[in-house]
């Protein structure tokens, strides 16, 4: 296989653990709630609320915002009304706060050493920055919807990459733990890595991660994909 000049990673999930941490600040906050079916409801809505902007009904809306607005219908959901200003902002931006899998930093800094490394997520820009500085991710450039005014799986956004760093479709490699996404990508002539997850929803509900057709590359975690790509 001729390696890529560029690897472009999809983050909420596949680089930081959302579910987790989600949960683990839900359950700090004493709310009454089970943390771990609050991140999954407030994830549940993520999709939906990204296909109301991708529909027009919604004008340009940044991920932080949508967050907001899912997190304002689970409070009334969940009867939680007791949240001044200031928590539920603190809570919303729970999500510039999320963990990165243990292998994720280590395993970066490895392929960073041979590849362009960013980001290509529906996180806002500030949303990555913040979260890249709390986890140490040591992305060599922050890519997001926000800069193609797109969310994945827009071909605005794969096909982005490729034209901020001046190269071909074909040597961009998306890596996710999402075969939707990839698959999107796929249909844009990048080549694509699938990185196991199985945890990413929590122990609780583990994932399906065998292998499926049509991946470059299916990697158990990070470390994994950085000794494929040969660092």
């Amino acid at each position: 296989m001729k390696l890529p000049q560029v690897l472009a990673f999809d983050v909420f999930g596949t680089v930081v653990d959302w579910h987790g941490s989600i949960a683990r600040e839900v359950d700090a906050m004493g709310l009454g709630v089970s943390g771990d079916e609050f991140a999954l409801a407030w994830r549940a809505g993520y999709q939906p609320a990204m296909q109301r902007v991708r529909s027009g009904e919604l004008g340009w809306t940044l991920i932080d915002d949508l967050h907001r607005m899912i997190l304002e219908d689970l409070l009334r959901r969940f009867g939680i009304n007791h949240l001044d200003e200031a928590a539920k902002r603190h809570l919303n931006r729970a999500w510039h706060r999320l963990d990165p899998w243990p292998d994720s930093v280590p395993a970066l800094a490895r392929l960073k050493s041979r590849y362009m490394i960013c980001s290509l997520s529906n996180g806002n820009i500030g949303l990555l920055a913040a979260m890249a500085k709390r986890a140490g991710l040591p992305w060599d450039c922050i890519l997001s919807a926000e800069v193609f005014r797109a969310y994945k799986p827009d071909p605005a956004t794969y096909l982005g990459v490729a034209r901020v760093f001046d190269v071909a479709p074909q040597e961009v490699m998306l890596v996710a733990a999402h075969h939707d996404d990839l698959a999107a990508a796929r249909a844009c002539g990048l080549r694509t890595a699938y990185v196991e997850r199985p945890l990413e929803f929590g122990p609780r509900h583990p994932k399906d991660v065998s292998p499926q057709p049509g991946c470059d590359v299916h990697a158990t975690d990070l470390v994994a994909l950085a000794e494929l790509l040969r660092c």
